[in-house]
Protein backbone atom coordinates (compact mmCIF):
# COMPACT_ATOMS: atom_id res chain seq x y z
CA UNK A 1 0.00 0.00 0.00
CA UNK A 2 1.02 3.42 -0.71
CA UNK A 3 1.64 5.67 1.99
CA UNK A 4 1.81 9.37 1.56
CA UNK A 5 1.58 10.38 5.21
CA UNK A 6 0.50 13.18 6.95
CA UNK A 7 3.38 15.12 8.28
CA UNK A 8 1.99 18.38 9.50
CA UNK A 9 -0.17 21.54 8.20
CA UNK A 10 1.94 24.40 6.94
CA UNK A 11 1.35 27.99 5.83
CA UNK A 12 3.19 29.72 2.86
CA UNK A 13 2.30 33.62 3.07
CA UNK A 14 4.14 34.86 -0.26
CA UNK A 15 5.10 38.87 0.02
CA UNK A 16 6.14 40.12 -3.04
CA UNK A 17 7.69 43.65 -2.41
CA UNK A 18 11.06 44.70 -2.84
CA UNK A 19 13.55 47.30 -2.62
CA UNK A 20 15.59 46.07 -5.27
CA UNK A 21 15.66 43.30 -7.46
CA UNK A 22 18.38 40.76 -6.99
CA UNK A 23 20.80 40.61 -10.25
CA UNK A 24 20.19 36.89 -10.47
CA UNK A 25 16.55 36.41 -8.69
CA UNK A 26 13.32 34.91 -10.98
CA UNK A 27 10.91 35.01 -7.88
CA UNK A 28 7.50 36.79 -8.28
CA UNK A 29 8.45 40.45 -6.82
CA UNK A 30 8.23 43.58 -7.56
CA UNK A 31 10.17 46.96 -6.84
CA UNK A 32 7.58 49.60 -7.56
CA UNK A 33 4.20 48.54 -5.83
CA UNK A 34 5.25 49.38 -2.11
CA UNK A 35 1.58 51.70 -2.08
CA UNK A 36 0.15 48.32 -2.34
CA UNK A 37 1.19 46.74 0.72
CA UNK A 38 -1.90 47.90 2.68
CA UNK A 39 -4.33 46.73 0.81
CA UNK A 40 -2.46 43.35 0.01
CA UNK A 41 -1.80 42.52 3.46
CA UNK A 42 -5.65 43.29 4.38
CA UNK A 43 -6.21 40.73 1.33
CA UNK A 44 -4.13 38.52 2.93
CA UNK A 45 -6.10 38.59 6.03
CA UNK A 46 -9.38 38.48 4.50
CA UNK A 47 -8.22 35.54 2.71
CA UNK A 48 -7.11 33.55 5.78
CA UNK A 49 -9.94 34.30 7.19
CA UNK A 50 -12.68 33.02 4.53
CA UNK A 51 -10.62 29.70 4.78
CA UNK A 52 -10.84 29.61 8.07
CA UNK A 53 -14.39 30.33 7.93
CA UNK A 54 -14.99 27.37 5.37
CA UNK A 55 -12.95 24.89 7.48
CA UNK A 56 -10.71 24.74 5.29
CA UNK A 57 -7.89 26.20 7.70
CA UNK A 58 -6.48 23.95 10.26
CA UNK A 59 -4.12 24.67 13.05
CA UNK A 60 -0.84 24.97 11.03
CA UNK A 61 2.87 22.97 12.34
CA UNK A 62 4.54 25.70 10.50
CA UNK A 63 4.13 29.13 8.33
CA UNK A 64 6.27 30.64 6.44
CA UNK A 65 6.83 33.73 5.22
CA UNK A 66 8.84 33.88 1.99
CA UNK A 67 9.39 36.39 -1.21
CA UNK A 68 10.54 38.91 -2.18
CA UNK A 69 11.10 40.58 0.82
CA UNK A 70 9.08 40.09 4.08
CA UNK A 71 10.79 41.60 6.52
CA UNK A 72 9.89 44.82 3.98
CA UNK A 73 6.69 44.60 5.85
CA UNK A 74 6.49 46.59 9.25
CA UNK A 75 6.24 44.03 12.34
CA UNK A 76 2.72 45.20 13.00
CA UNK A 77 1.37 44.34 9.07
CA UNK A 78 3.37 40.86 9.02
CA UNK A 79 1.94 39.89 12.65
CA UNK A 80 -1.41 41.03 11.64
CA UNK A 81 -1.42 38.04 9.32
CA UNK A 82 0.63 35.59 11.30
CA UNK A 83 -2.17 36.40 14.01
CA UNK A 84 -5.22 35.54 11.25
CA UNK A 85 -3.89 31.60 11.15
CA UNK A 86 -4.55 29.50 13.53
CA UNK A 87 -1.21 27.56 14.89
CA UNK A 88 -0.49 24.47 17.01
CA UNK A 89 1.41 25.67 20.23
CA UNK A 90 4.88 24.82 19.12
CA UNK A 91 4.35 26.01 15.47
CA UNK A 92 7.27 26.86 14.03
CA UNK A 93 6.59 30.13 12.42
CA UNK A 94 10.06 31.54 9.52
CA UNK A 95 10.09 35.17 8.42
CA UNK A 96 12.74 35.34 5.33
CA UNK A 97 14.80 38.48 5.86
CA UNK A 98 16.87 40.49 4.17
CA UNK A 99 19.75 42.20 6.44
CA UNK A 100 19.13 45.73 5.41
CA UNK A 101 15.20 45.62 6.30
CA UNK A 102 15.78 44.56 9.43
CA UNK A 103 17.19 45.93 12.94
CA UNK A 104 16.71 45.42 16.75
CA UNK A 105 13.76 46.69 17.46
CA UNK A 106 11.65 44.89 14.50
CA UNK A 107 13.39 42.07 15.26
CA UNK A 108 12.41 42.03 18.99
CA UNK A 109 8.59 42.45 17.56
CA UNK A 110 8.86 39.87 15.21
CA UNK A 111 9.66 37.26 18.78
CA UNK A 112 7.15 39.43 20.62
CA UNK A 113 4.84 38.08 18.21
CA UNK A 114 5.23 34.59 17.70
CA UNK A 115 8.09 34.10 14.98
CA UNK A 116 10.13 32.06 16.01
CA UNK A 117 12.96 31.39 13.24
CA UNK A 118 14.07 33.50 10.75
CA UNK A 119 16.35 33.41 7.33
CA UNK A 120 18.67 35.95 6.37
CA UNK A 121 19.90 36.06 2.65
CA UNK A 122 23.22 36.55 2.98
CA UNK A 123 24.46 34.77 -0.36
CA UNK A 124 28.51 35.96 1.10
CA UNK A 125 30.51 37.79 2.97
CA UNK A 126 32.75 38.79 0.39
CA UNK A 127 31.92 42.39 -0.86
CA UNK A 128 32.86 42.12 -4.63
CA UNK A 129 30.72 39.21 -5.09
CA UNK A 130 27.70 40.34 -3.10
CA UNK A 131 28.22 43.73 -5.74
CA UNK A 132 28.06 40.68 -8.33
CA UNK A 133 24.56 39.50 -7.52
CA UNK A 134 23.79 43.08 -6.97
CA UNK A 135 22.91 42.67 -2.96
CA UNK A 136 22.94 45.59 -1.57
CA UNK A 137 23.81 44.46 2.24
CA UNK A 138 27.66 44.56 3.49
CA UNK A 139 29.07 41.59 5.58
CA UNK A 140 28.78 44.53 8.62
CA UNK A 141 24.88 44.12 7.77
CA UNK A 142 25.22 40.10 8.66
CA UNK A 143 27.15 40.60 11.54
CA UNK A 144 24.65 42.91 13.24
CA UNK A 145 21.07 41.22 12.34
CA UNK A 146 22.79 38.23 14.22
CA UNK A 147 23.35 40.12 16.85
CA UNK A 148 20.22 41.47 17.11
CA UNK A 149 18.27 37.56 16.68
CA UNK A 150 20.43 36.25 19.58
CA UNK A 151 18.99 39.49 21.91
CA UNK A 152 15.50 39.15 20.83
CA UNK A 153 15.47 35.56 21.80
CA UNK A 154 15.56 33.43 18.83
CA UNK A 155 16.75 29.91 19.52
CA UNK A 156 17.25 29.37 15.71
CA UNK A 157 18.09 31.04 12.71
CA UNK A 158 19.24 30.34 9.19
CA UNK A 159 21.95 31.96 7.33
CA UNK A 160 21.40 31.28 3.39
CA UNK A 161 24.14 31.29 1.01
CA UNK A 162 24.95 30.98 -2.85
CA UNK A 163 28.45 29.19 -4.43
CA UNK A 164 29.73 29.70 -7.79
CA UNK A 165 29.29 33.24 -8.52
CA UNK A 166 31.24 33.90 -11.56
CA UNK A 167 34.39 36.00 -10.11
CA UNK A 168 34.06 34.26 -6.64
CA UNK A 169 37.38 32.70 -6.04
CA UNK A 170 37.82 29.08 -4.16
CA UNK A 171 39.43 31.10 -1.45
CA UNK A 172 36.54 34.23 -1.70
CA UNK A 173 34.06 30.98 -0.72
CA UNK A 174 36.15 29.30 1.93
CA UNK A 175 36.48 32.94 3.65
CA UNK A 176 32.54 33.34 3.25
CA UNK A 177 31.77 29.79 5.11
CA UNK A 178 34.70 30.93 8.39
CA UNK A 179 32.95 34.24 8.81
CA UNK A 180 29.74 32.71 8.92
CA UNK A 181 30.95 29.87 11.26
CA UNK A 182 32.24 33.05 13.33
CA UNK A 183 28.61 33.65 13.93
CA UNK A 184 27.54 30.27 14.81
CA UNK A 185 24.76 29.95 13.21
CA UNK A 186 22.37 26.72 13.83
CA UNK A 187 21.43 26.41 10.53
CA UNK A 188 23.32 26.78 6.89
CA UNK A 189 21.37 26.55 2.96
CA UNK A 190 23.35 26.81 0.15
CA UNK A 191 22.69 26.97 -3.16
CA UNK A 192 24.65 27.63 -6.47
CA UNK A 193 24.15 29.88 -7.92
CA UNK A 194 21.44 29.77 -11.08
CA UNK A 195 21.42 31.47 -14.25
CA UNK A 196 17.23 32.50 -15.51
CA UNK A 197 17.40 34.26 -18.58
CA UNK A 198 15.02 36.92 -17.46
CA UNK A 199 17.11 38.13 -15.20
CA UNK A 200 20.10 40.78 -15.61
CA UNK A 201 22.16 38.02 -14.73
CA UNK A 202 20.66 36.24 -17.39
CA UNK A 203 20.73 38.81 -19.70
CA UNK A 204 24.69 39.54 -19.00
CA UNK A 205 25.74 36.05 -19.94
CA UNK A 206 23.63 36.02 -22.86
CA UNK A 207 26.16 39.10 -23.74
CA UNK A 208 29.16 37.13 -23.48
CA UNK A 209 29.75 37.47 -19.39
CA UNK A 210 30.75 33.90 -17.55
CA UNK A 211 28.70 32.12 -16.36
CA UNK A 212 29.06 30.02 -13.35
CA UNK A 213 31.01 26.55 -14.51
CA UNK A 214 30.17 22.99 -13.03
CA UNK A 215 32.99 22.32 -11.83
CA UNK A 216 33.52 25.29 -9.45
CA UNK A 217 30.29 24.93 -8.16
CA UNK A 218 31.06 20.86 -7.43
CA UNK A 219 34.33 21.70 -5.97
CA UNK A 220 32.54 24.48 -3.53
CA UNK A 221 29.92 21.96 -2.69
CA UNK A 222 32.13 19.64 -1.35
CA UNK A 223 33.99 22.50 0.51
CA UNK A 224 30.76 23.39 2.02
CA UNK A 225 30.06 20.14 2.70
CA UNK A 226 33.52 19.64 4.74
CA UNK A 227 33.49 22.67 6.40
CA UNK A 228 30.26 22.97 7.82
CA UNK A 229 29.71 19.34 9.01
CA UNK A 230 33.48 19.75 10.48
CA UNK A 231 31.62 22.28 12.77
CA UNK A 232 29.11 20.48 13.97
CA UNK A 233 26.13 21.12 11.28
CA UNK A 234 24.60 17.79 9.36
CA UNK A 235 23.55 17.96 5.59
CA UNK A 236 19.62 16.49 6.05
CA UNK A 237 18.65 17.93 2.43
CA UNK A 238 20.90 18.46 -0.73
CA UNK A 239 21.46 22.21 0.31
CA UNK A 240 20.76 22.32 3.87
CA UNK A 241 22.90 21.50 7.23
CA UNK A 242 21.66 22.25 10.77
CA UNK A 243 22.96 21.35 14.18
CA UNK A 244 20.41 18.90 15.57
CA UNK A 245 16.90 19.82 16.19
CA UNK A 246 17.88 22.90 13.79
CA UNK A 247 16.33 21.50 10.99
CA UNK A 248 13.55 23.82 8.86
CA UNK A 249 10.19 22.13 9.88
CA UNK A 250 8.39 23.76 7.27
CA UNK A 251 10.68 22.43 4.60
CA UNK A 252 10.78 19.24 5.85
CA UNK A 253 6.96 19.29 5.86
CA UNK A 254 6.92 20.15 1.90
CA UNK A 255 9.61 17.52 1.49
CA UNK A 256 7.54 15.07 3.12
CA UNK A 257 4.72 15.69 0.84
CA UNK A 258 3.00 17.27 3.06
CA UNK A 259 -0.40 19.68 2.75
CA UNK A 260 0.22 23.62 2.99
CA UNK A 261 -1.79 26.31 1.87
CA UNK A 262 -1.10 29.15 -0.53
CA UNK A 263 -1.50 32.89 0.39
CA UNK A 264 -0.68 35.59 -1.35
CA UNK A 265 0.26 36.21 -5.10
CA UNK A 266 2.36 33.70 -7.16
CA UNK A 267 1.62 31.65 -3.67
CA UNK A 268 1.31 27.98 -4.38
CA UNK A 269 -0.21 25.15 -2.16
CA UNK A 270 -0.44 21.38 -1.82
CA UNK A 271 -3.51 19.13 -0.45
CA UNK A 272 -4.13 15.45 -0.68
CA UNK A 273 -2.37 15.78 -4.08
CA UNK A 274 -3.79 18.50 -5.49
CA UNK A 275 -1.50 20.87 -6.67
CA UNK A 276 -2.53 25.04 -7.01
CA UNK A 277 -1.34 28.54 -7.62
CA UNK A 278 -2.29 32.10 -7.03
CA UNK A 279 -2.54 34.65 -9.44
CA UNK A 280 0.76 35.68 -9.84
CA UNK A 281 0.92 39.65 -9.60
CA UNK A 282 -0.13 41.44 -6.04
CA UNK A 283 -2.41 43.80 -8.35
CA UNK A 284 -5.03 40.72 -9.18
CA UNK A 285 -4.64 38.79 -6.05
CA UNK A 286 -5.83 42.18 -3.64
CA UNK A 287 -8.43 42.11 -7.12
CA UNK A 288 -9.82 38.85 -6.58
CA UNK A 289 -10.07 39.12 -3.01
CA UNK A 290 -11.81 42.53 -2.75
CA UNK A 291 -14.38 40.90 -5.16
CA UNK A 292 -14.66 37.49 -2.97
CA UNK A 293 -13.64 35.57 -5.60
CA UNK A 294 -11.03 33.12 -4.83
CA UNK A 295 -7.04 33.95 -5.94
CA UNK A 296 -6.39 30.57 -7.47
CA UNK A 297 -4.97 30.37 -10.96
CA UNK A 298 -4.37 26.58 -11.86
CA UNK A 299 -3.90 23.45 -10.49
CA UNK A 300 -3.00 20.00 -11.23
CA UNK A 301 -4.42 16.86 -9.56
CA UNK A 302 -1.43 14.04 -8.95
CA UNK A 303 -2.47 10.54 -9.67
CA UNK A 304 -1.25 8.14 -7.16
CA UNK A 305 1.63 7.13 -9.47
CA UNK A 306 3.03 10.43 -9.86
CA UNK A 307 2.82 10.80 -6.47
CA UNK A 308 4.69 8.15 -5.48
CA UNK A 309 7.38 9.35 -8.14
CA UNK A 310 7.68 12.46 -6.70
CA UNK A 311 8.01 10.91 -3.23
CA UNK A 312 11.23 9.38 -4.23
CA UNK A 313 12.50 12.37 -5.87
CA UNK A 314 11.97 14.47 -3.02
CA UNK A 315 13.06 12.29 -0.15
CA UNK A 316 15.66 11.39 -2.29
CA UNK A 317 17.49 14.99 -1.14
CA UNK A 318 17.40 14.24 1.96
CA UNK A 319 19.01 12.63 4.83
CA UNK A 320 16.78 10.13 5.10
CA UNK A 321 16.86 8.90 2.06
CA UNK A 322 13.90 7.07 -0.19
CA UNK A 323 12.23 3.48 0.42
CA UNK A 324 12.35 1.94 -3.14
CA UNK A 325 9.75 -0.93 -4.97
CA UNK A 326 11.56 -4.03 -5.01
CA UNK A 327 11.60 -2.98 -9.03
CA UNK A 328 14.36 -0.22 -8.46
CA UNK A 329 16.49 -2.38 -5.87
CA UNK A 330 18.49 -3.61 -8.54
CA UNK A 331 19.27 -0.03 -10.51
CA UNK A 332 20.08 0.71 -6.82
CA UNK A 333 22.51 -1.69 -5.90
CA UNK A 334 24.48 -0.67 -9.25
CA UNK A 335 24.36 2.84 -8.12
CA UNK A 336 25.97 1.75 -4.83
CA UNK A 337 28.69 -0.47 -6.55
CA UNK A 338 29.38 3.32 -8.24
CA UNK A 339 29.55 5.08 -5.39
CA UNK A 340 26.52 7.24 -5.52
CA UNK A 341 24.18 6.10 -3.35
CA UNK A 342 24.32 4.08 0.20
CA UNK A 343 21.79 1.39 0.57
CA UNK A 344 20.65 1.58 4.59
CA UNK A 345 18.49 -1.62 5.56
CA UNK A 346 15.25 -0.88 2.87
CA UNK A 347 16.90 2.97 2.27
CA UNK A 348 18.52 4.57 -0.28
CA UNK A 349 20.64 7.41 0.45
CA UNK A 350 22.88 9.72 -1.48
CA UNK A 351 26.58 9.96 -1.41
CA UNK A 352 27.69 13.20 -1.25
CA UNK A 353 29.05 12.38 -5.13
CA UNK A 354 25.45 11.34 -5.07
CA UNK A 355 24.18 14.73 -3.94
CA UNK A 356 26.26 16.58 -6.90
CA UNK A 357 23.93 13.99 -9.12
CA UNK A 358 20.91 13.95 -7.60
CA UNK A 359 18.94 14.44 -10.51
CA UNK A 360 20.51 11.91 -12.59
CA UNK A 361 20.08 9.68 -9.88
CA UNK A 362 16.65 10.51 -9.39
CA UNK A 363 16.08 9.62 -12.66
CA UNK A 364 17.82 6.19 -13.52
CA UNK A 365 15.50 5.28 -9.82
CA UNK A 366 12.08 6.43 -11.12
CA UNK A 367 12.70 4.71 -14.72
CA UNK A 368 13.36 1.44 -12.52
CA UNK A 369 10.56 2.01 -10.40
CA UNK A 370 8.14 2.22 -13.54
CA UNK A 371 5.54 2.68 -12.11
CA UNK A 372 5.81 -0.11 -9.41
CA UNK A 373 5.24 2.35 -6.50
CA UNK A 374 6.44 2.66 -3.40
CA UNK A 375 5.66 3.86 0.44
CA UNK A 376 7.39 7.11 1.98
CA UNK A 377 8.22 6.76 5.77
Amino acid sequence: MRDHRSVGFGVYVHVPFCARACDYCDFAKWTDREHLIPAYVEACRVDLARRASAGNLPPATSVFFGGGTPSLLTARDLLSILDAIPRVGDAEVTVECNPDSVDADKLAAYRAGGVTRLSFGVQSMRTHVLSALGRTHDPANVRRVVAWTREAGFATFNLDLIYGTPGETADDWRATLADVLELDPPHVSAYALTVEGSTPLGRRVADGAPAPRDDDQAAKYEVADDVLGAAGLEWYEVSNWSRPGHECRHNLLTWGGGDYLAIGCAAHGHRAGRRWWNVRTPERYVERITAGLDPESGHEQLDSARRDEEAIALALRTRAGAVLPSAAVGVAEDLADAGLVTLAGDRVVLTRRGRLLASDVTARLLVAADDVGTRYA
